[in-house]
């Protein structure tokens, strides 16, 4: 069954790698550059220059672009990364790299287009995502699209990897006794270990506290908790940089040389050779971490208290910039100048937990437990919202608080799960989400373009 997951899952990435990567560069030269042009605006917005919190919607900018952050940079950044170096080497950060930079625009034209199209619920509450954008701008012939969009947004936005690789971490740098570690129950024929169990209860009760209080709380949060992980994260690893200066340039140039010779790629080929194997691998790990072109990040932009469609289109930008030219580069970094890329057969958070405790003795693996937590108990709040509001679009917001429940329980499944299957079952969940994301962008870019330059023009004309 594994294998047959594995061989779905590369089956339905090759497709949707060229959506997301050809997508992306399309949207990058349509818009001329318009958005690149006005980081220091996008900046102002996030400060709360603008915000009003009498616009429609729930949140405020701030908050919507750290519930789309809280659900990216998540244990894709840390795990993701590694599984990512382990199959390709090196080169597979540049190709993370070129999928980020490109997603910047996807993300600047399908968050704009999900507070342009926003919809209401059946309660009348304005909601935003793909799958209103489908429905408030284009035919009913399209509605299919936005029926498939939630119905993957409800399996691909379930917690199980993020609570898995938490899970791992707790167990592999938190407890030391391997009796306790092997200890195991048996329930309805399958085995299942003592300690992740309880781990993974703990954590569904910890999520169930934000979760039921719907997006204000989740937004509340991710706002505190956000900014607080990244910093912690980037003086973690830049100590480990430190400690391993002499060998970090060598690292810089390997990473963009191996990318077009893929000499340490260990994965299946794809796309005609190796090379077309590593630029998967990459861009899969990418779009997993920063999910540009999936349609997660215009859910939370279109919650955003807002009346100028482009703000939240800017602000939606940096998502993919934080997430993986920041976050994910300094993840790929630790693992690679601390050599554990080539001396452990190590996977997952326990590759970068080798990183961290190599060149941080002591208390490196504490750092990164802490690290750990932060970004996978941000991202079982966020990723709850995502699922519950598909299913909210589809049944109706009373029958959506179903959702909430069995997403809780589903991070039980994911602390006791197989990592493969976890990841393999989320890739296609992800990939199949960025159909009708990508479509409707496509459709509806000029729409994006048109109200750009009216925002520009605006914005100049105040100065």
């Amino acid at each position: 069954m594994s294998d047959l997951i594995g061989t779905i899952a590369n089956g339905v990435w090759t497709p949707v790698l060229f959506l997301l990567i050809l997508g992306g560069l399309f949207f990058f030269f349509y818009s001329k550059f318009i958005h690149y042009r006005y980081f220091l605006h996008t900046i102002a917005i996030l400060r709360g220059k603008y915000h009003n919190p009498d616009d429609p919607g729930q949140i405020s900018p701030y908050e919507a672009l750290s519930t789309a952050l809280a659900s990216t940079v998540g244990m894709g950044n840390i795990a993701g990364v590694a599984a990512a170096i382990s199959i390709g080497g090196p080169g597979a950060l540049f190709w993370m790299w070129v999928t980020a930079f490109v997603g910047m625009s996807t993300n600047f034209f399908t968050s704009t287009l999900s507070v342009m199209y926003r919809g209401k619920d059946s309660e009348g509450d304005i909601q935003g995502g793909p799958m209103y954008v489908i429905r408030e701008a284009l035919s009913k012939r399209w509605r299919p699209l936005a029926v498939l969009f939630c119905l993957c947004c409800m399996v691909g936005c379930l917690p199980i990897f993020q609570a898995n690789q938490l899970t791992q971490a707790i167990v592999d740098i938190g407890v030391s006794d391997e009796e306790t570690k092997a200890m195991s129950f048996s329930f309805a024929g399958f085995e299942i270990n003592t300690l992740k169990f309880i781990i993974g209860s703990v954590l569904m009760i910890i999520s169930g506290i934000v979760i039921i209080g719907g997006i204000q709380r989740i937004g509340s949060w991710a706002g505190k908790m956000v900014p607080l992980m990244i910093i912690i994260y980037f003086f973690s690893v830049l100590a480990i940089l430190i400690v391993n200066i002499k060998v970090v340039p060598h690292y810089l140039w390997l990473i963009i040389t191996d990318a077009f010779s893929a000499t340490n790629f260990h994965g299946q080929p794809a796309l005609g050779g190796v090379v077309g194997g590593l630029i998967v691998a990459g861009v899969r790990r990418a779009s997993f971490s920063n999910e540009a072109g999936i349609g997660t990040a215009p859910m939370a932009l279109g919650a955003s208290q807002s009346t100028e469609p482009i703000r939240e289109g800017l602000a939606s930008m940096l998502s993919p910039a934080i997430d993986t030219l920041l976050v994910c580069t300094l993840t790929a970094l630790a693992i690679l100048v601390t050599d554990v890329w080539q001396t452990s057969d190590a996977n997952g958070v326990s590759l970068t937990a080798k990183a961290f405790q190599s060149s941080l003795p002591g208390v490196g693996k504490y750092l990164l437990l802490l690290c750990a937590f932060f970004f996978a108990i941000t991202s079982l709040f966020s990723y709850s919202y995502y699922g519950s509001k598909a299913l909210s679009f589809l049944v109706g917001v009373k029958a959506s608080v179903y959702y909430n429940y069995f997403y809780l329980l589903t991070i039980i499944v994911g602390a006791v799960a197989s990592m493969t299957d976890v990841m393999n079952v989320i890739d296609i969940a992800y990939a199949l989400m960025a159909v009708p994301t990508m479509i409707s962008g496509f459709i509806l870019a000029p729409k994006v373009l048109t109200e750009a330059r009216s925002y520009f023009s605006r914005m100049k004309a105040d100065l």
